[in-house]
Formats: C-alpha cells, sequence, structure tokens
C-alpha cells in the first residue's frame, strides 16, 4: 500500500506516450547542439527545457510554468509579458558593427526582401483557417528571429507562444542545414564566385549618428516597431559612443547571456506535450519552415534581380544572409562562398543584409502589430 502511495505521487503515474516523445526531443536538441554545434547558446536551453517541462506535475504542487505560483511560471512571465526579448535586442545592439551595411547601403535592400516570407506565410496562414492576430505571429518565424518572434507572439497570440518559439529557435538553429541547398538552387557557379568591392571607411560620427537617426526612422514608419528597435539602436550607441564602454560591454555579455538562458529554459519548459503536441502545432512548424524557405529564396532572387541594373554585380549568395539569424546566415554565406573560391571572403559583405535583416523583421513585427493589435 505505502509502495502504491509513494507510486501515485511520483511522475511515473502521470507519464504521457506524448511527454516521453518531448523528451526525446530536447535531448535531440541537446545532442545536436553538443556533436554538431548547432547554435549550442540556444539548443541547450530549449533542450534541457524541453526535458523539465516534460515531467509531469503532481497534483497539487505549483511546479509547471503554467502552475500559478511556480517558480518556473515567474520565469516564464518574462517570454508571456515581451520582457525577455529586448534585452536580448539591447545585447544584440551592443554587439553590432552596422559599418558594413552604411558603407554599402544598398545591401539594405536585400535585408528587406527576405521579409516576403513573413507576408506570404502571413497569407498563407489566414487560407488554413488561424485568425490574423495568430497568422502574423505565425509569419514572422520567417524572419528567423527568435526574440522577435516571441515578442510579437506575446501581444498578438499568446496562445500559440510555444510552437512558435520553437519553432523560430529550431529553425535559427538549423540555418546551416536550410539555407545551402537553396542557396544553390537558385544561384550558379559563375554567380557564387562573384568577388565583392572592399568596403569603405565609416567614421565614428556616422556610427554615431545612424543609431539615433534609424531608430527615429523606423519607430515613426512602425510605431510597433519601437521596443525592440529602441533597445538594439541603444545598446548599438553604447557601443559606438566610446564613453560607455563599461555598459555596452556588460550589455553584450553578462546581460544577454543570462537573458538567453532564462529565455532558452523557460521556452522549452512551456513544452508540455498536453499542450504543444496538436495538430495545430505541427501545423505552425510546416508554415514556420515554410517562410524561412521563402524568405532565403526572396533575399537571393532579388539580389540577381538587382545585377540586372548594377554594373558592380553582387555576389547573389549575400541575399540569403537577409534573413535575422545573425551572425549564422552570414556565415553561411561566407562558408559557401569560400567552397567555390577559396579567395573569396564574404562575411564581412553578408553582415550587412544579416543586421538589416534584423532591423527589417523587427519593423515587419511592428507594422503586424500595428495592423492586428486592435483587429
Amino acid at each position: 500500500m505505502n509502495l502504491l502511495s509513494f507510486f501515485n505521487t511520483s511522475g511515473f503515474a502521470y507519464l504521457e506516450w506524448g511527454n516521453l516523445v518531448m523528451i526525446a526531443v530536447g535531448i535531440l536538441f541537446i545532442y545536436l547542439a553538443i556533436t554538431k554545434d548547432y547554435e549550442p547558446l540556444l539548443l541547450i536551453p530549449i533542450g534541457f527545457g524541453v526535458v523539465v517541462g516534460n515531467i509531469p506535475p503532481i497534483e497539487g504542487m505549483p511546479l509547471s510554468v503554467y502552475a500559478e505560483g511556480s517558480v518556473f511560471s515567474y520565469l516564464y512571465m518574462g517570454v508571456m509579458k515581451g520582457i525577455y526579448p529586448p534585452l536580448i535586442f539591447l545585447g544584440i545592439g551592443a554587439m553590432t558593427d552596422f559599418s558594413t551595411m552604411l558603407s554599402n547601403p544598398k545591401l539594405i535592400l536585400l535585408g528587406a526582401a527576405a521579409q516576403i516570407g513573413v507576408f506570404l506565410t502571413f497569407l498563407g496562414s489566414l487560407f488554413l483557417g488561424f485568425s490574423p492576430e495568430q497568422a502574423g505571429a505565425i509569419g514572422i518565424i520567417g524572419g528567423a528571429d527568435g526574440p522577435t518572434a516571441i515578442f510579437l507572439s506575446s501581444m498578438l497570440a499568446p496562445e500559440l507562444l510555444g510552437p512558435i518559439a520553437i519553432a523560430a529557435y529550431s529553425y535559427m538553429a538549423l540555418v546551416p542545414v536550410i539555407q545551402p541547398p537553396i542557396m544553390y538552387l537558385f544561384t550558379t557557379k559563375k554567380e557564387r564566385r562573384i568577388h565583392m568591392k572592399p568596403p569603405r571607411q565609416v567614421s565614428k560620427k556616422e556610427k554615431v549618428i545612424f543609431p539615433i537617426v534609424a531608430f527615429l526612422i523606423c519607430a515613426l514608419i512602425a510605431p510597433g516597431s519601437m521596443t525592440l528597435l529602441g533597445m538594439l539602436f541603444f545598446g548599438n550607441l553604447l557601443k559606438e559612443s566610446m564613453v560607455t564602454e563599461r555598459l555596452a560591454n556588460t550589455a553584450r555579455n553578462a546581460l544577454i547571456d543570462t537573458v538567453t538562458i532564462l529565455l532558452g529554459f523557460s521556452v522549452g519548459a512551456s513544452t508540455q506535450a498536453q499542450t504543444f503536441l496538436t495538430a495545430q502545432s505541427i501545423l505552425i512548424f510546416a508554415l514556420g519552415a515554410a517562410s524561412f524557405v521563402v524568405a532565403t529564396m526572396g533575399g537571393v532572387l532579388f539580389a540577381k534581380f538587382m545585377n540586372l541594373f548594377l554594373k558592380e554585380k553582387i555576389n547573389p549568395l549575400l541575399g540569403a544572409a537577409g534573413v535575422s539569424a545573425v551572425p549564422d546566415s552570414a556565415r553561411v554565406v561566407h562558408a559557401i562562398g569560400l567552397k567555390e573560391d577559396p579567395s573569396n571572403f564574404l562575411l564581412m559583405h553578408a553582415m550587412a543584409p544579416n543586421v538589416a535583416g534584423v532591423i527589417g523583421s523587427a519593423i515587419a513585427a511592428g507594422v503586424l502589430w500595428s495592423a492586428l493589435g486592435n483587429f
């Protein structure tokens, strides 16, 4: 009798097959992070969070992120209330150099072109029966920006926050797997070997003025982007002003690392099989993959379109860096460029559409929030 009572108060009594599936998924994330080096800073916190979140809670004990008063629920509040994403953007701003983008402004267009995946997936989600708010939150997965996806979901469709967050971060981690086939499919060997002209030297004055002017323009165009871009450009101003190095160093190291741990673990812990393993979640994953593929295609094809009018041709591979998976998509572009021609160094140039993609995805999220927030 005592053994039976003990069993009934253990997690084994409430364990379902779905929990085992999700625990296996969490372990797979950890495996990919350690053995394949797929975004370990994201996949290890998320993967272990998935494992923790799928230990069945005992009745009467507030343990899960969804249990009122549990410790995990307070950590998850940073996700639900959209607190963590702006802090991530602050750290990104403090570590980002916009020099290459400023030296070759036409590359900004590639970051904008990649956002086509967001709006086409939005339309596809509407067609499949999602509400406008849900469709907007799903579409932003195509920006390949986990914090932006979480922020917009928390504002428009908090009920879909778990699957959208996991989908966005999963595709960010799988950039080296998803993007290369698309890049090879839509470019020729000759195009992949195009060398880019060395960027001009950007002055300190330009670097300091840029975050202020860029924020004003972006926030006035899409007020909904103000939270994310305000923190992004504030972090960049801390870096480029050269008089707040302590603050910039804290933002790009201790702060962003701490928030990444809390955000990743909390998102992973929200994937309880009972609420996560649904047909709707699977559909969101499929739509997110389509969104990411279309965004990559959009960037590459737009670069090819630009080349019809440019004397100095752009390497179309740079268009794939228009998604805002910083800096992974830029690294993938660089790796493929080197594979085709060992003397073709594209990383610096790829960072221009890459950081433009960060800005573009935040603006896209702001537009969707402004348009759908009071739908």
